[in-house]
């Protein structure tokens, strides 16, 4: 499953047995060869881009961008080992810091996760509050990575085939549905071969590090200040363990855990089992405030309203387009922002009682964005395909997982098939790259991690910490939200203030109070029930 954050696995599995991959013969992170080679040619490529610079602009319409946001692109190497071949551009865009001249600090660059999202929006937080200090201080800098929007873009299939609607998400499928799923993996991985052509096995975590520190030359920054979220964390290791003299600040906000064995497939299944806590989460708060949507008193009676609701979409679409597996896709927002509590539950009792215009509005499928969610799917599948082995034989899978939806039915084999193309991805597989530094090696980092995060799971943040030695752990305690800096929490944007405005951090840790429970009996929630802006896939 995407790992999705705004401005864009608690991970133990009990008695789940995870088998042994079976998978194709995998490729290292490279060969001693060709690890030398990359790194050369990622030296190659940084030198050049430092030398150009650039060259900043009006944004092409295509961005959707106000004018207070410029543009530029930057050349990056397709293949690392062959510097002098095919180039690709990557879309970037910034507002340039507001404060004094000596308040300026360079520029903070952010990627919101994915894999396949675009920050190309990003400097837009410089008109928030909660930004407005940090945008004195630095050049706010968003970018598109490989593969995702303008930048060299890859897809699969026709963007027209994700428009299709009503579907099922049955919670324990029939082995003629495991067959359908497992045709049409099949013919996403081979499309994504034939569109991808040779250049697809490019496509990887460790070369979106490498991008990273061309982006940080061509902007002129010896030393890089960033800040990724949820995926973005995991490249933004890679990049502090294969570039750590190049580092100055770097923030980790909701991180993927990044040991090597749960690199891709484990991850999801510990991930699937979080999404099961955060779905009690929000049931619980529904029953909480009964009064308001009357679809139960308790967490079960809650999940009752929920299966009534899809007993009844999977008989009558709510309008001919919301069957089951819509009603699970937009449901499943609220297990990563609490954001969607209020709209979804509202959605849900209005349906029950009649109304489906709420369901339609907020899940029905929307041609308009299917492209983009057809690209940010390529990304995102070819990128964990190519970063690590996966089972090659479905049974691995099927074990794994019906053993898993026993405890966690709500996600898990929505989970399955997101990823499942992996299983029969044609091209090579890297080693993942062991994220670790040495203490000393790189200064200190800060690590922001909501203790209920179902996304990325909050042991992978204690994981990333023991890793990178001086990594400093902040943590909002007894929270679920899916990526936490520059949001409602106070406590929490102090400690990013702190550490982008003055490099300050506490010795090893701290905890902050969570943020309030959404009330859906204020005015200003009832405002905003249709549907929460998210920039991010």
């Amino acid at each position: 499953m995407r790992a999705r954050a705004k401005y864009g696995l608690v991970a133990g599995l009990g008695s789940l047995v995870v088998t042994t991959l079976a998978v194709p013969s995998a490729v290292g992170a490279g060969t001693a060869a060709e690890a030398v080679d990359e790194s050369r040619g990622t030296a190659i490529a940084a030198r050049r881009a430092a030398g150009a610079g650039i060259a900043f602009g009006v944004c092409p319409a295509a961005e959707r961008l106000p004018e207070s946001v410029s543009c530029g692109t930057v050349e990056v190497p397709l293949d690392y080992a062959r510097p002098d071949g095919r180039k690709i551009s990557l879309t970037v865009s910034r507002v340039k810091a507001s404060g004094r001249a000596e308040e300026y600090q360079g520029a903070l660059v952010y990627n919101p996760g994915g894999p396949g999202a675009s920050s190309m929006y990003f400097p837009m937080v410089t008109g928030l509050p909660e930004w407005k200090r940090i945008a004195r201080a630095y050049d706010v800098v968003g970018y598109a990575p490989r593969g995702v929007g303008r930048s060299a873009p890859l897809a699969c299939q026709d963007p027209a085939d994700r428009t299709q609607g009503p579907t099922l998400a049955p919670v324990h499928p029939s082995p003629s549905y495991k067959l359908e799923r497992i045709a049409e993996a099949k013919a996403y991985a081979e499309g994504c071969a034939r569109r991808g052509g040779t250049a697809l096995r490019h496509y990887t975590s460790l070369n979106n590090a490498r991008d990273l520190d061309v982006l940080r030359a061509a902007l002129g920054q010896e030393r890089l200040t960033f800040m990724g979220a949820s995926y973005g964390t995991y490249f933004g290791a890679l990049y502090a363990t294969l570039f750590p003299s190049h580092v100055r600040r770097m923030v980790f906000d909701a991180p993927v855990n990044p040991a090597r064995d749960k690199i891709w497939y484990r991850s999801n299944l510990d991930q699937s089992l979080a999404f099961e806590s955060r779905w009690a989460d929000f049931r619980a708060w529904v029953a909480r405030h009964d009064a308001v949507y009357g679809l139960g008193a308790t967490p079960e009676a809650v999940a009752r309203s929920y299966e009534q609701a899809r007993a009844r979409l999977a008989e009558k679409p709510a309008g001919g387009r919301v069957g089951p597996g819509q009603l699970q896709a937009a449901f499943l927002g609220a297990g990563y922002y609490d954001d969607y509590w209020v709209p979804r539950a509202t959605a849900l009792s209005e349906y029950l009682r009649g109304n489906d215009k709420p369901l339609i509005a907020q899940a029905a499928p929307r041609p308009a964005s299917a492209p983009a969610a057809e690209n940010a799917s390529a990304v995102y599948t070819a990128i964990e395909c190519n970063d690590a082995p996966w089972p090659a034989d479905f049974a691995v899978w099927d074990r794994d997982n019906t053993e898993l939806a026993r405890r966690a039915p709500f996600e898990t084999w929505d989970n399955v098939w997101m990823n499942l193309p992996c299983a029969y991805w044609s091209g090579p597989r890297q080693r993942p790259l062991d994220v670790r530094t040495k203490r000393g090696a790189l200064p200190p980092v800060l690590i922001l991690a909501a203790e209920r995060d179902a996304a990325t799971p909050y042991e992978g943040a204690r994981e990333l910490a023991r890793r990178l030695k001086g990594a400093v752990l902040i943590t909002e305690e007894d929270a679920g939200t899916h990526g936490i800096g520059g949001g409602p929490n106070a406590c929490v944007n102090t400690h990013l203030e702190n550490y982008l405005l003055r490099g300050e951090t506490p010795v090893r840790r701290a905890s902050c109070a969570p943020r309030p429970e959404p009330d859906p009996t204020s005015p200003q929630r009832r405002a905003r029930q249709p549907e929460p802006a998210r920039p991010a896939v």
